[in-house]
């Protein structure tokens, strides 16, 4: 998963995020199997962040079978034990290529998205 748009622009607030659902394997991605959006004006603080990223996660055509990965920046760096209270199924940083391949994936899709809306 990823977010775009964490910054104020004009006194407002547009994150967009993006959740995909990939197979990966260790060094890549495998397929793609669905992308989910979510959009928030609430100003970027730890708790909007989770909720937006899970409703990105519950916009997914099927459910995702593995956990939510990202970025540590995208939830300030907070440690994963405290993350993984907000999501279902499980939540952890990246640790592989394939993670980080799928991660840039979503990075696309939410900037993409956030373009489109602006």
């Amino acid at each position: 998963m990823d977010i775009s748009g964490r910054h104020e622009e004009d006194g407002e607030y547009l994150m967009v995020a993006a959740a995909v659902h990939a197979t990966v394997g260790t060094t890549r991605v495998q397929s793609i199997r669905g992308v989910g959006f979510s959009v928030s004006h609430e100003r970027p603080t730890l708790s909007a962040i989770t909720e937006l990223v899970a409703d990105a996660v519950s916009d997914l055509p099927e459910p995702a079978d593995g956990p939510v990965v990202a970025e540590r920046g995208e939830f300030y760096e907070e440690p994963d034990w405290m993350v993984e209270q907000h999501f279902e199924p499980e939540f952890k940083y990246v640790e592989s290529i394939a993670e980080r391949e799928t991660v840039q994936a979503a990075h696309h899709a939410a900037y993409a998205a956030r373009k489109l809306l602006l």
